[in-house]
């Protein structure tokens, strides 16, 4: 990875008070109660690449993705955008980071507003951030460029949302988050609410603007195949953890967490290649009350004591492939089959 990341994340945490109201404390003598959502969280992601975050639901994927953008505060950690903090930025300074990193959220049926026609949508984002006295052209003119850009028509900037199929409505909200002029993209699980044929079209989207532009992104996905796709690099998150962190190809041909190897047996295995299918065990545990030493443990076939009692770190397998796991620090795993 490159020395001077475009984003750095450095032991991000975020807890949630979930308590009850003071009251109920007081007259059933119950004690504050937190969440912890995001639990030590670190990594880095160079210009021009794709980092994904992969896990099942729960797992603080979505929260991640809030934290960077700003959205909600860490409870403690550190996020550095071109070696920046965006809650330290003032002025000028906050202006300008805050335009550089835009997101694209999971559901296009809420993320637009339905009472705006489009192109005041995706005109929205140039006058925020003062960006039409900078433009050559009039911001019409820029707008019904951006439609263009992501496979729509100038003349859709006079209609209204509902007028628009699920994987348009997500074209309208890529193009609302580059009318900005982003370096950095957050996208929250952006396929998710569509249809197969139709995430294809947006992903194919997104690495054709990514080559185009130059831009970095976060991609969210709890789906492995949708990552094998996009990403250059996978974290894969467990209760707010990162339990591993490799380049994509190394992952799918050599995982090393039980909890990475449990998610790439469950892909359909397309290619009729015989490779057995092993159904997900078990469900994440509640985060309130998490399981001690590693939470992973009363899900996975290799625990012993020392899991049950001790949380691991992520160290070094091999280069840049890391993995928080007694049983692949004490070399405990059979080998695992490869994704073809």
């Amino acid at each position: 990875m490159s020395e001077s990341p475009l984003l750095q994340v450095s032991n991000l945490s975020r807890e949630f008070d979930v308590s009850k109201p003071l009251l109920n404390r007081l007259i059933e003598r119950l004690p504050q109660q937190h969440l912890r959502a995001v639990d030590n969280v670190s990594f880095a992601i160079p210009k021009g690449e794709t980092f994904a975050l992969v896990g099942e639901s729960g797992s603080g994927k979505s929260t991640i993705a809030k934290l960077v953008v700003d959205l909600i505060r860490p409870t403690s950690g550190r996020i550095l955008f071109d070696g920046k903090a965006l809650p330290e930025a003032r002025g000028k300074e906050f202006i300008t980071l805050r335009r550089r990193v835009q997101m694209i959220f999971q559901d296009p049926f809420a993320s637009l507003n339905p009472r705006w026609r489009v192109g005041d949508i995706i005109a929205e984002p140039i006058h925020a951030f003062g960006l039409a006295g900078q433009m050559e052209t009039t911001v019409t003119k820029r707008v019904e460029e951006l439609l263009d850009i992501v496979g729509l028509a100038g003349r859709d900037r006079h209609k209204f949302p509902h007028e628009f199929s699920g994987g348009q409505r997500q074209r309208i909200a890529i193009a609302r988050a580059l009318s900005a002029k982003p370096d950095f993209l957050v996208c929250d699980e952006p396929t998710s609410a569509l249809d197969v044929s139709v995430q294809a079209q947006i992903l194919n989207l997104m690495q054709d603007l990514q080559d185009e532009l130059g831009l970095t992104y976060l991609f969210i996905s709890h789906d492995m195949s949708v990552v094998r796709h996009m990403a250059d690099r996978i974290g894969v998150l467990y209760l707010g953890a990162l339990v591993e962190n490799a380049p994509a190809h190394e992952l799918f041909r050599n995982p090393s967490h039980p909890y990475t190897r449990m998610l790439l047996d469950a892909i359909p295995d397309h290619e009729m290649t015989g490779r057995v299918r092993k159904p997900v065990k078990g469900e994440i545990p509640n985060p309130i009350n998490p399981p001690t030493g590693c939470t992973f443990h009363p899900r996975c076939e290799f625990a012993n004591d020392r899991c049950k009692a001790e949380v691991p770190t992520l160290i070094a397998t091999t280069g840049e492939h890391f993995a928080s796991c007694f049983a692949v620090e004490e070399d405990r795993l059979p080998k695992a089959a490869a994704i073809a």
